[in-house]
């Protein structure tokens, strides 16, 4: 077992030097700031908002029951989704498994939340349990293939009794990774299936712009937001004879083009129901600086690690957080992470359980040469690094050490795991 989960309590109100390596720590002001900010944005369109729940998944270590359904210890998501949900201002969440809307389900007994998105195409192996939490808590499926609606029919045949799914039809405006894009002739397939069916009822066209994790300036986010709005709305224009006075809702969001949603101001269309979801925003990460849109001390994740030895030779340092600690993820800033208090070192190479800390070749010639790794490091000195994408990286700790503007930690969160 993971000693931070027999040991995690006793280092709170203590310095994060304190803290055994490697460490995820969370900055709470920061991750406020940063809810703070997007919710702004929001309230300012007026449009509605469904956060992704992936990154810090946070629980309670108690056991409860919400209305029949029994959890077991540390499936309670908790502190960052309410924080998210504004109190119950927002009352809708989209999750990836049904571990995470398991772990909302306390925020249901509270009274702020209302229903929640399975963001994956629908699979039969997740229906049982789907109809277990929906006696709880509203949930919307996401479908875009027929055998998927097929799927659902059979379950209802062998179900009797079941209303009707609400579902996404999923959208796919450039991510490549799930949905149809508007060119597909399938996609009308599937809508005309979808508005037959006596399983399903069409709830709303959602799009999810992965790819603009790759824009590097406004402008580009811009682009890629207007696409997204755009393929939502000519998606929904598809629906055969649909009724005038029936209302979809257009779902687009991620979290570059959360932070630029501002472009859409004058282009929300009458009729429809504007939804922003978005994930990383809470937490941010070196590919989000990357967007310009965030920076650098925006980002509220970091991860605590010890130098276990300096080679001069090739002017390097060797940390205990590799690739399991890190993820190998990439984006424009060189390395598999950037040190915070050292931003021209970054951790250049990975192995399981080994970062290698060292300078790019750009940064050695701009530093002249001159930065001599037995001046910055000694063994034993505790280094942060800024990981490149959170949500990865926070999926690899068992405990989230929570600190204050002065890195005194101040709380210790469980995050919950598995599918």
């Amino acid at each position: 077992m993971d000693i931070s989960l027999q040991t995690h309590r006793s280092y709170v109100n203590r310095p994060i030097c304190n803290l055994p390596t490697p460490a995820l720590v969370l900055s709470r002001p920061l991750i406020e700031n940063n809810i703070k900010r997007l919710h702004n944005d929001v309230s300012q369109l007026g449009i509605s908002f469904r956060p992704h729940v992936k990154t810090l998944k946070v629980s309670i270590s108690i056991a409860l029951s919400v209305q029949g359904y029994e959890m077991t210890p540390f499936a309670q998501s908790i502190e960052v989704t309410r924080m998210m949900l504004e109190g119950g201002k927002h009352r809708k969440i989209v999750a990836s498994t049904v571990c995470e809307i398991e772990g909302a389900l306390p925020l249901v007994a509270e009274g702020v939340l209302d229903e929640c998105l399975y963001g994956l195409p629908v699979t039969d192996s997740v229906l049982p349990r789907l109809v277990k939490i929906r006696q709880s808590i509203k949930i919307q499926l996401m479908v875009d293939n027929e055998q998927q609606i097929d799927l659902l029919e059979q379950f209802s045949l062998q179900n009797p009794g079941l209303e009707r799914w609400d579902v996404f039809v999923k959208v796919d405006v450039g991510s490549h990774r799930a949905g149809l894009m508007n060119n597909s002739p399938r996609l009308r397939q599937v809508i005309e299936r979808a508005e037959s069916s006596s399983a399903v009822s069409i709830y709303g066209f959602y799009c999810h712009a992965g790819h603009s994790y790759g824009c590097r300036d406004r402008e580009s986010v811009d682009v890629v937001l207007h696409s997204e709005l755009e393929g939502a709305l000519a998606a929904s224009q598809m629906v055969p004879s649909a009724d005038p006075d029936r209302s979809f809702v257009l779902s687009i969001g991620s979290t570059p083009t959360a932070h630029a949603i501002q472009a859409i101001k004058d282009r929300i269309p009458e009729g429809y129901i504007i939804e922003l979801h978005a994930g990383n925003f809470p937490a941010l990460d070196l590919q989000q600086v990357c967007t310009g849109l965030v920076n650098r001390t925006d980002q509220a994740v970091r991860v605590l690690a010890d130098v276990c030895s300096i080679y001069p030779e090739r002017n390097e340092a060797l940390i205990n957080a590799g690739a399991i600690a890190l993820s190998r993820e990439t984006s424009s800033i060189p390395g598999f992470g950037q040190l915070v208090e050292q931003p021209d070192w970054q951790v250049v190479r990975l192995s399981q359980e080994h970062g290698i800390l060292g300078l790019s070749s750009d940064q050695t010639a701009m530093a002249g040469g001159t930065q001599n790794v037995e001046d910055v490091f000694r063994v034993g000195q505790k280094v942060s690094v800024y990981c490149q994408h959170a949500c990865i990286t926070a999926a690899a700790f068992h405990v989230y050490y929570v600190v204050d503007e002065n890195d005194i930690v101040r709380d210790t969160w469980i995050p919950w795991k598995g599918w």
